[in-house]
């Protein structure tokens, strides 16, 4: 029987902190930032409790101490996880099983195997013994099944593995608001309800044409099909391919001299070409994000006439995209990434 499994990575990056400090095991972790919570910064993971003190992903660190106050806050180390997350990687691909890397804590795992729930467990027992780290596995037979049952695999309800398919899809899914599928969004379960579809089973019921007038000719029918649990079944065992490069930074006190954000923006773009040096890989495109005060994002984005390596180039496309803003609102984060050129 082929089956598709997702396996996740437990508070990954909260995990590879304990396993450096295992003082830390069972007590509210965060991590984010430069780790100091009184200055700005968002909290990159949490771990499991920290997170039920409500606690989460993308919160002000500041935010996170007040709901927190005993907390070990911890600064990011990217090359740590990156390290952490290669190793597993390397034994999802000593199995007997096609791997789809989809970043630093998941990847799809397309599987034959009589008892997948077996199969799954081995999976998880393979990765502690050889990482220390904890995993759960969602299952299905698809990939957007396979996710969701991922959710239903987690700590603290969840065993660790859990199946979901065309079986049980409706009698899991179909009373559970359309925020539960996998890429719906907070804006687009506001749209659906603003059409009256709340739940999975709206969504499914939906008409796609009608979806399709109002979400646009794409995006209408496919969420339709996110409701009825329709999606790709096979994984694909293409190698996980880094698509860009950034980096970004939260200021102490808020931007308010445009000529600061421009000097900001040009050492930033520095910082994504010293990095550049270690992918030997051109860039096609550019992109600049910035945080206005008091925590409006948005992210603008130019096509280079030609793909390049060049550092004095990327600085420079940088401060173009930076133009498309308008000047005047306060600033208290920035953020350039360098998108590569599609690899055939």
């Amino acid at each position: 029987m082929y089956r598709v499994l997702h396996v996740d990575l437990d508070q990954f990056i909260a995990a590879v902190e304990m396993l450096r400090r295992p003082e830390l095991a069972g007590r509210p972790v965060v991590v984010g930032g430069q780790g100091d919570p009184t200055r700005r910064g968002v909290v990159a993971t949490a771990s499991y409790a920290a997170r039920e003190f409500g606690v989460r992903s993308g919160m002000p660190l500041r935010t996170a101490l007040k709901r927190c106050p005993d907390a070990v806050f911890l600064p990011s180390d990217k090359p740590a996880y990156e390290e952490a997350s290669g190793r597993v990687m390397d034994v999802l691909r000593g199995l007997d099983a096609v791997v789809e890397v989809m970043g630093w804590d998941e990847a799809f795992l397309g599987v034959e195997a009589d008892d997948p729930v077996a199969f799954a467990q081995d999976v998880r027992r393979a990765v502690l013994e050889a990482t220390g780290l904890h995993s759960c596995v969602g299952i299905g037979d698809n990939l957007l099944r396979a996710k969701t049952a991922t959710e239903f695999a987690k700590p603290p309800d969840g065993s660790g593995v859990f199946t979901l398919t065309a079986q049980n899809w409706d009698a899991v899914m179909a009373h559970r608001p359309t925020r539960a599928l996998w890429g719906v969004g907070p804006k687009t379960a506001a749209k659906l309800t603003g059409r009256g579809i709340h739940t999975v089973a709206d969504l499914a019921a939906t008409d796609p044409a009608a979806l399709a007038a109002d979400l646009g000719p794409t995006m209408g029918p496919y969420y339709v099909q996110l409701g009825r649990g329709i999606g790709r079944t096979v994984v694909e065992g293409t190698p996980w391919v880094r698509r860009s490069l950034s980096h970004e930074t939260t200021f102490p006190a808020d931007l308010t001299d445009w000529d600061d954000v421009r000097a900001e923006v040009v050492t930033l773009a520095r910082q994504v070409a010293a990095d550049l040096l270690k992918e030997e890989r051109d860039v096609a495109r550019v992109a600049v994000k910035v945080r206005f005060a008091p925590f409006t994002t948005r992210t603008r984005s130019a096509t280079l006439e030609a793909p390049t390596t060049d550092a004095a180039a990327l600085e420079a496309a940088a401060l173009r995209v930076l133009g498309l803003f308008t000047p005047g609102r306060a600033v208290r984060l920035l953020g350039v990434r360098a998108e590569f050129t599609p690899q055939s």
